[in-house]
C-alpha cells in the first residue's frame, strides 16, 4: 500500500485539481493524508469534498515536522510526499514512482516538475534545467525534492525527516541515505505541474534568453495548462437591485442570463437580489434558485464588492465552493456572446488572479482632484506612439477567484484585461433615455448586424 502525504497552506486554488488527479491514478492501492498548516482559505473544505482524505493539522510548521506528522498517521509501506499546489500530469504518475522500488537499494525516488504556461521565466528556467528527461540513479548526489517524491516507510522508521530545520529537509534525508549506501532515483515519468520553481532569484535579462531557448527545445512548456477548464466549478453571479426594467418586451435581466447560460464553462447562474419579484423572474428565466440578500446590501453607500462578498458567503454556507466567479451586470445588454468563455480561457492560460473587460481609449483623460483638473495620460501625444488607456467595463464581464471576493476585493494582484472591440458593447442602460437608445439598436444586435 502507498500513503500519499500532501502538505498544504492556503491552497484552495490548487487542491481540488491536485486531488482529482491523485484519485485518477491507474494504481489504486493508496490512501491520502493531508497535513494542513493553518489554512485560512477553503483548502480544508475543498479537500473534505473527497470523502477518503484524512486531515491532519500542523500548527508549528516546519517541512520535516509536517511530513513526519502525516507519515505517523499513514499505513503504507511506501510514502509519497506531494505539495498541495503540485498536480500529477497523468494517471501513471504514482505507478511511475513505485516501480523503482523493485531495486532494494533504492531509498527514495523524486519525479519531474514541469512549469506552467504562466510560470515566471526564472522558474521555467530552473525547473526545465533541473528536472530533465533522462532517468538518473544518484549514488553521490543528494539532490532530492519532496514536492514530488516517494520513500520507503521502513527507512523512514530508522531515519525520519529532520523536524528542526526550516528548509531542504528532503536533501538532508537523502544525504543520510547515501551515506548508508542506498541510492536516490530521479524518475522523469513521474510528472507533476508545479507553478513556481526551486530558486527565487537570477539576472532577469539572461533568464529571459535562457527561457526562450528552453521553450524552443521543449515547446510543451508554452502550452501546459494546469487544469481542464471543464472540470472547474465556475459560477456566474448577477447582482440586481429592485425590479427589472424591460427592453423590447424582454426583461433587461434576460439578456444577461442568456449569455451566461450560453457559456460552455459556466456551471451555475446565480442572481443576487433584494426583490422577491425579481427573484421569481430570474428563476423563470433559467437562473438557479436566486439568493435573496438583506436590503442593507442595496443601500447607496454599499459598494458592489461587498454585495459579491455577501453572495460568496451565502454560497459557501450552502457548501457551494466555486473555483472561479464570473460577475455580470444587467445594464449591459449588448455583451458579446463569446466573451465569458474567451475571458475564462485567458485567465486560466495565463494564470491571472482576475481578468476584466475593457475598452481602449486614446482620447485624453482628465480627473478632478481637490478642486483642480489633472491630466491622467500623455495628453496630446500622437496616437500612434501613445500608450493606450483602458476604460474598465467590469459590468460587461469580470472573472476572478473567490479568495479575493471573500476578503472584500474583486481584483487580485495579477490582473489581465480583455479588450472589447464591439462599438456597442460598452453601451449601458440605466434609465428611460438609455432604454430608448437601446431599443433602436437591439434588433440589429440580436441579428448580429452590429
Amino acid at each position: 500500500m502507498v500513503s500519499i502525504v500532501i502538505r498544504t497552506k492556503n491552497e484552495e486554488r490548487w487542491i481540488t485539481m491536485c486531488l482529482k488527479s491523485v484519485f485518477n491514478q491507474e494504481y489504486r492501492d493508496f490512501e491520502v493524508i493531508l497535513v494542513d498548516n493553518e489554512s485560512t482559505d477553503k483548502t480544508i473544505e475543498k479537500a473534505k469534498q473527497f470523502d477518503i482524505v484524512k486531515i491532519v493539522k500542523c500548527r508549528d510548521y516546519r517541512p520535516g515536522l509536517a511530513l513526519n506528522m502525516g507519515i505517523r498517521e499513514a499505513k503504507g509501506d511506501y510514502i509519497v510526499c506531494l505539495s498541495g499546489h503540485c498536480i500529477p500530469v497523468n494517471e501513471k504518475w504514482l505507478s511511475s514512482l513505485l516501480r523503482n522500488f523493485q531495486d532494494e537499494e533504492v531509498a527514495g525516488v523524486y519525479g519531474r516538475q514541469e512549469p506552467l504556461a504562466f510560470t515566471s521565466d526564472s522558474d521555467k528556467r530552473d525547473l526545465s534545467i533541473i528536472f530533465g528527461l533522462d532517468r538518473r540513479v544518484q549514488r553521490k548526489d543528494s539532490f532530492f525534492h519532496n514536492a514530488n517524491s516517494m520513500i520507503r516507510r521502513s527507512l523512514w522508521e530508522e531515519t525520519p525527516f529532520d523536524e528542526t530545520i526550516t528548509n531542504i529537509e528532503d536533501r538532508v534525508w537523502a544525504e543520510k541515505m547515501l551515506r548508508k549506501k542506498y541510492k536516490i532515483v530521479y524518475e522523469p515519468e513521474a510528472r507533476v505541474f508545479h507553478y513556481h520553481g526551486i530558486h527565487q532569484n537570477g539576472e532577469a535579462s539572461r533568464c529571459v534568453n535562457v527561457v526562450k531557448i528552453l521553450e524552443d527545445l521543449m515547446p510543451d512548456i508554452k502550452n501546459n495548462i494546469h487544469v481542464d477548464i471543464n472540470d472547474l466549478n465556475i459560477i456566474a453571479v448577477i447582482p440586481v437591485k429592485g425590479e427589472v426594467p424591460y427592453l423590447k418586451d424582454r426583461p433587461l435581466l434576460d439578456y444577461t442570463i442568456e449569455v451566461a447560460r450560453g457559456s460552455k464553462y459556466v456551471k451555475r447562474v446565480i442572481v443576487s437580489t433584494d426583490n422577491i419579484k425579481t427573484a421569481k423572474l430570474a428563476e423563470n428565466l433559467g437562473a438557479e434558485v436566486p439568493f435573496l440578500r438583506d436590503p442593507i446590501y442595496s443601500e447607496d453607500y454599499i459598494d458592489i464588492e461587498r454585495v459579491f462578498q455577501h453572495t460568496v458567503e451565502k454560497m459557501e454556507s450552502l457548501k457551494i465552493f466555486p473555483d472561479l466567479l464570473v460577475t455580470l451586470e444587467i445594464t449591459f445588454p449588448f455583451r458579446p456572446h463569446d466573451i465569458i468563455d474567451n475571458m475564462i480561457s485567458q485567465l486560466v492560460k495565463n494564470g491571472f488572479d482576475t481578468i476584466v473587460a475593457v475598452k481602449s481609449e486614446n482620447k485624453s483623460i482628465w480627473k478632478e482632484c481637490k478642486g483642480k483638473i489633472k491630466l491622467l495620460d500623455e495628453g496630446l501625444t500622437p496616437r500612434i506612439i501613445k500608450d493606450p488607456t483602458y476604460l474598465e467595463l467590469r459590468g460587461v464581464c469580470c472573472a476572478t477567484h473567490p479568495e479575493f471576493i471573500r476578503v472584500g476585493n474583486l481584483f487580485g494582484q495579477n490582473i489581465g484585461i480583455y479588450e472589447v472591440s464591439s462599438p456597442v458593447a460598452s453601451i449601458e442602460v440605466r434609465n428611460d433615455a438609455d432604454i430608448k437608445v437601446a431599443e433602436l439598436l437591439i434588433d440589429k444586435w440580436l441579428e448580429k448586424k452590429i
